[in-house]
C-alpha cells in the first residue's frame, strides 16, 4: 500500500532512485542541488559536518522542490539520536556500518512507536507532526519511514542474509569504501575480490526483496549496478564535484594538469 513517503513507495516499486550526495553541510547548496531534480539527495551526518540545525536546514531547502526526496544518515545507530532525526521531519534515514541482524532489529525499533518498537512520542511538539497540524501523524507514522541500513564489513557481510530479513528495513546500502578497507584493499573498492563481494551482495539484497543502494562517482560502474538490480544509487558527492571542478579550472589557467586521483569514496 502507498505511504506518505513517496521514496519509500518507489523502492517497493523496485523504481530506479538516482541520487546526489550531500557533504558541503551548507543547506543553501542543498536547495541547489534539488534544483537538478535528483530522485533523493543525502544529508551525511556521519563524514560531512552537520548537526541537527543544520540538518534540520537542509531538510526544510530540500522540501519546497518535490522531485528531490531528502534522505538523512545519521552518523550511529542511537535511539536517541534517531528520534530527534525523526522528530524533525526525517522520512528516510541511513544508519552506517550495520553488521547484525540483531543490530538491525534495535535500529528498525528506534524509527517505530509503541507497541511496535521504541521511538519516544513527541511529536506534538515536533515539525514531523507539523506541530499537531498533520492531525493523523500517529496513524501513519510508522509506515512512512523508509530504513536504509549500510553494510560495509566483511562481518556484514557474512550477516547479510540475517539483515535483509529483519522486519522494518527496507533498503541495504553497500559501503564500497568501508567493504574494500575491511577487505585488506584499503583506498581501492575498484579492487575484482571487493567487486565481487559488491556484486554477490547486491544479488542477495535483490532476492531477499529488499532495495539495493550504493554510491560511486563513476558513471559506468553506475549504470553496471543498476543492471544488476541496485534501487537507489548515488553517482556523485556534492563537495568533491565542486572540489575536480575548481581545480580543473585552475589548472587550465596556470598550464598545470588538475589531479586525476579519484580517492576511493568514504561512505
Amino acid at each position: 500500500m502507498p505511504t506518505h513517503n513517496p521514496f519509500k513507495n518507489a523502492l517497493a516499486a523496485r523504481q530506479p532512485q538516482i541520487g546526489l550526495w550531500l557533504s558541503m553541510a551548507e543547506p543553501y547548496l542543498a536547495e541547489v542541488a534539488a534544483t537538478a531534480r535528483y530522485d533523493w539527495l543525502l544529508i551525511d551526518g556521519e563524514h560531512a559536518p552537520n548537526d541537527l540545525r543544520s540538518t534540520l536546514a537542509a531538510l526544510q531547502a530540500i522540501q519546497g522542490h518535490p522531485d528531490s526526496h531528502a534522505v538523512v544518515r545519521v552518523p550511529h545507530d542511537g535511539t536517541a539520536l534517531i528520534k530527534q532525526v525523526l522528530d524533525i521531519g526525517a522520512r528516510s534515514l541511513l544508519v552506517p556500518m550495520v553488521d547484525t541482524a540483531e543490530q538491525a532489529r534495535a535500529i528498525a525499533a528506534a524509527t517505530q512507536y509503541p507497541p511496535r518498537g521504541v521511538r519516544g512520542v513527541g511529536s506534538a511538539v515536533a515539525r514531523s507532526s507539523l506541530w499537531t497540524a498533520r492531525a493523523d501523524y500517529m496513524d501513519v507514522a510508522d509506515d512512512e519511514i523508509c530504513l536504509l541500513v549500510q553494510a560495509e564489513t566483511v562481518t556484514a557481510m557474512r550477516n547479510l542474509r540475517e539483515i535483509c530479513a529483519v522486519d522494518g528495513v527496507h533498503g541495504i546500502f553497500i559501503g564500497p569504501a568501508d567493504l574494500s578497507a575491511s577487505m585488506g584493499h584499503r583506498d581501492n573498492p575498484g579492487h575484482p575480490e571487493v567487486q565481487a563481494a559488491i556484486e554477490s551482495a547486491i544479488a542477495t539484497i535483490v532476492a531477499s526483496g529488499k532495495a539495493a543502494g550504493i554510491l560511486t562517482s563513476d558513471p559506468a560502474l553506475a549504470e553496471g549496478y543498476l543492471r544488476l538490480g541496485c534501487t537507489f544509487v548515488a553517482v556523485g558527492v556534492d563537495v568533491l564535484l565542486f572540489a575536480h571542478a575548481a581545480r580543473q579550472l585552475r589548472a587550465r589557467f596556470s598550464g598545470g594538469a588538475p589531479s586525476t586521483h579519484t580517492p576511493g569514496t568514504a561512505y
